[in-house]
């Protein structure tokens, strides 16, 4: 908690509204940093003039990206229309417009190279990225009652948006699994004879006080530590940090000599949709795999593979 009785009622606010701890985290760093350049005025003396300096300082002079001056804009819009219910109104403020972005994707075989550099954790997460097409937090977020491999499913809990959806899960990973499955159960035995266990959803501690001590609540991919839960404060068990298998990424992805493309965590999920759609799936069925609410956002990657222009040939073609 802040020493900032303002800032704690922000925090409060977020939270009685079931924003993720993520936003949280973002909304009260904006909202700080606004504050600081304004001088330490209170938000409540300030207005869209302010506002509107404000955002104009983090494009011209800090040259910060589109996404960054939206998440900025959307903290302060939350701050004064939400809570201080003083709506800004127009601020005359326009943002560049962003580009479409092709995504990078690799191929089959540069994906089975990099994941033989990796340790059999690591393995397994980015196998997962790819054979499910998950988002680096999803993975690490995956509980063992998640796990299906009877049916080949794997259930992504409160992923963008907060919603729940259902995704592939190859069975070619079942003894990886297991053996995941085996290591996370002694971690949680441990705990529980230490009196903890895993991290659990808001309040279901309370209603539930021996959950923790269930199989089918523990992380999949536990951390290495204990730590405060970040809403109720008791010591528990989070899952990975995501700075884990980016560092080990990094290592394969250098080992594996893959310098022409810039390789993130995503790229594995943008593979997973690309493959399956060169592989002739329908589009709709790879949106609901990706969990998004708009097939315009997975029409993207037909861009990727070409079949935007069905199948015409260069002119180059006819003279050569």
């Amino acid at each position: 908690m802040s020493s900032s009785p303002f800032l704690n009622f922000i925090r409060q606010e977020l939270r009685l509204r079931g924003y993720s701890l993520k936003t949280e985290k973002s909304y009260l760093y904006w909202i700080k940093y606004f504050i600081r350049f304004h001088k330490l005025q209170h938000p409540q003396n300030m207005g869209a003039e302010e506002v509107r300096a404000f955002l104009s300082f983090l494009a011209v002079e800090q040259h910060v990206a589109i996404n960054t001056q939206k998440s900025a804009l959307n903290a302060l819009a939350f701050l004064y229309n939400k809570l201080l219910d003083q709506p800004l109104g127009d601020l005359g403020f326009q943002h560049a417009k962003q580009g479409r972005r092709l995504p990078i994707v690799l191929a089959a075989n540069e994906i089975q190279n990099i994941l033989g550099f990796m340790n059999e954790r690591d393995h397994l997460i980015f196998s997962l990225l790819y054979g499910s097409g998950l988002r680096i937090s999803e993975c690490l977020r995956i509980r063992i009652q998640d796990i299906n491999l009877d049916q080949g499913s794997l259930a992504v809990r409160c992923s963008k948006g907060n919603k729940d959806r259902t995704t592939i899960l190859s069975r070619k990973l079942a003894e990886a699994l297991n053996k995941q499955k085996a290591y996370a159960q002694q971690i949680q035995q441990d705990d529980n004879a230490k009196g903890y266990g895993p991290s659990l959803p808001f309040a279901l501690s309370k209603k539930y006080p021996n959950a923790f001590r269930q199989l089918s609540w523990m992380f999949l991919f536990p951390s290495t530590s204990i730590s405060p839960h970040p809403v109720t404060g008791e010591l528990c068990r989070h899952h990975l940090h995501d700075s884990v298998p980016r560092k080990a990424l990094k290592k394969a992805v250098d080992k594996a000599s893959i310098n022409e493309k810039r390789v993130n965590c995503h790229t594995f999920r943008h593979s997973f949709a690309t493959h399956l759609l060169m592989a002739g799936r329908d589009i709709r069925t790879v949106q609901e795999l990706l969990g998004h609410n708009d097939v315009s956002t997975t029409q993207i990657y037909t861009h990727v593979i070409g079949q935007h222009f069905a199948g015409t040939n260069s002119p180059l073609d006819q003279i050569l």
